[in-house]
């Protein structure tokens, strides 16, 4: 149809619609073709219908080809027409179903980007009066159209945007498969437990197996080896890297270690090369913890082999979480990136993944994607088990598993995140090093952090020990100026309350993990601390040391 034929009907028989086409005849005006968008009483809310030119660059244009009206056609969203009943000329057919849709949701985002204007300003930091603190999410205007785009698919569960967020974080990492699930604390769990598949034969981990690990973290990191009946394995760990001393490692091996699992602590790697090395000799399955750790990097200097035993390249920076056998992260506000809650497990090893991808969905056999039938065209074919041949592959459970999936809303931010993850990364980069430049006249008082050696860490904290005074008045100090501050974790996890009953083997009496449940404590690098939040952290603290 030509926009300018503009036949004349009478306003009495004129019925429209929502993605009707019409022609309005405002008396200040010339006659215009229009899409109505809404009809509210005798208001009659629409957009003129123009040609798109070369020369046009809105970024709030809609722009649409329809074959009830013609090509290269758009919309200028910024400029509704208003209209009654008695000034609609004619009325000539409809958009398509199709595009009326996307015109739907373009003006639902147009209004969601003005409310993100509002809500997600900077505002100015008053030092005293405004809290620092000492993690949270970042959040932005895209953020909230991608949560709102993945609800107006109505789709609910996993699907497009999980898709593409799996896909994208894969490739950010380096790494061949990637899968999401409902927090960190649910990645640990999986991972563990993926090892305990009969599917791996001889490696698979059997209950009274041990599993080295360290004490001084949080304790989702070591409860999935309690949760599946194995015992932990502590050893001690080192300052200032808040790591495992990997000296302790021969210590700990007995004819029952099957494995290791441990966490990066707030960032800073672990000493790959020793413990890569380490399990590689005694046939060890390593998980990587890397929940505070996106972003980090480590480049091996010794000769290490991947799960096949080929080669990892010398001196070349790599992902955390490509070292071992699976690793973990976390999507918590707290962390890197944030989706509200949810977490992500990621191997290169392809019978892991499927191990993993049964184990969260359910424990069943089929490895469709939700939604999808039949992906292996043998779906009525099977005879696994004791069950008759040919029972339906997508109701056949080869694991005692969980439902840990996430909702596509919750990709949707982590996708919109993620494309700010470089960003993120490098302040909390800039944040850590201006926190040391500034507290470094301090070193009399204070332990500060370091980086483990051919590590590159993307800093969840900045970590501090206490060489003389007292941290609980310290910690008070702090809060009464609203520097907000975490212990390390659980401090020391076998002295929690939980532990009393629990079966575990330590090496030796663990002095430095003692060390940091007493005397340690990090505060903030998070990219939501500016520069100015940053310095007043530093003149804080070198006033309670009057320095």
């Amino acid at each position: 149809m030509n926009p300018l034929h503009t036949p004349h009907t009478e306003p009495s028989t004129i019925s429209l619609s929502v993605g009707s086409i019409c022609v309005v005849n405002k008396a200040a005006t010339s006659p215009t073709l229009c899409v109505v968008v809404a009809i509210e009483s005798a208001t009659i809310e629409c957009y003129e219908i123009l040609a798109l030119t070369d020369t046009e660059t809105e970024l709030e244009l809609f722009v649409f080809d329809d074959d009830n009206i013609g090509t290269n056609l758009y919309l200028d969203l910024r400029f509704p027409v208003f209209a009654g009943p008695l000034d609609v000329a004619s009325q000539q057919g409809k958009i398509s179903t199709l595009n009326l849709e996307r015109l739907l949701r373009a003006l639902v985002q147009r209004q969601v980007k003005r409310y993100s204007q509002h809500k997600f300003q900077t505002m100015d930091f008053q030092p005293g009066q405004n809290n620092v603190a000492v993690s949270g999410k970042v959040l932005d205007g895209n953020d909230i159209q991608h949560l709102v785009d993945a609800s107006l698919d109505g789709w609910l569960t996993t699907g497009r945007f999980n898709a593409q967020f799996e896909q994208a974080l894969a490739e950010f990492i380096g790494v061949k498969h990637v899968l999401t699930v409902n927090s960190g604390s649910s990645a640990n769990l999986l991972a563990l437990t993926a090892l305990t598949s009969a599917k791996l034969g001889e490696r698979a981990l059997q209950k009274g197996d041990e599993v080295i690990t360290v004490a001084a973290g949080f304790p989702t990191t070591v409860n999935p080896i309690l949760q599946n009946g194995l015992v932990p394995v502590f050893v001690d760990i080192t300052l200032p890297s808040y790591n495992i001393d990997v000296s302790q490692l021969e210590a700990a091996l007995s004819d029952k270690t099957r494995a290791i699992m441990m966490a990066h602590t707030l960032g800073n790697t672990f000493n790959i090369d020793a413990v890569v090395s380490f399990a590689r000799q005694h046939n060890l399955w390593l998980i990587e913890d890397c929940c505070d750790a996106l972003g980090t990097s480590y480049s091996p200097s010794v000769e290490l082999t991947d799960y096949r035993g080929q080669p990892i390249a010398l001196n070349q920076p790599r992902h955390v979480g490509t070292f071992g056998d699976i690793a973990t992260l976390s999507f918590y506000p707290a962390h890197h990136i944030t989706m509200g809650e949810g977490g992500a497990v990621y191997t290169n090893n392809g019978q892991l993944k499927l191990i993993l991808e049964s184990f969260r969905d359910w424990g069943r056999d089929c490895f469709c994607e939700p939604g999808k039938d039949n992906t292996c065209n043998k779906r009525f074919s099977y005879q696994l088990g004791q069950l008759p041949c040919g029972y339906d592959h997508k109701y056949t459970y080869s694991h005692l598993g969980y439902n840990l999936k996430i909702s596509d809303m919750q990709a949707a931010v982590g996708l919109s995140q993620l494309d700010k993850v470089t960003g993120f990364i490098e302040k909390r980069k800039a944040n850590f090093q201006r926190l040391y430049a500034g507290l470094a006249s301090l070193q009399d008082y204070l332990l500060l952090p370091e980086a483990e050696n051919n590590a590159e860490p993307s800093w969840f904290g900045f970590a501090i020990t206490l060489k003389q005074g007292n941290r609980a008045d310290f910690i008070q100090y702090l809060e009464q100026h609203k520097i907000a501050n975490r212990l390390v974790f659980g401090g020391n996890l076998i002295k929690q309350p939980y532990f009393e009953q629990q079966s575990y083997r330590r090496v030796g009496e663990l002095t430095v993990t003692d060390q940091v449940m007493n005397d340690s404590l990090w505060i903030g690098v998070f990219p939501g601390l500016s520069d100015e939040m940053i310095d007043y952290m530093v003149d804080t603290i070198q006033s309670y040391f009057k320095v």
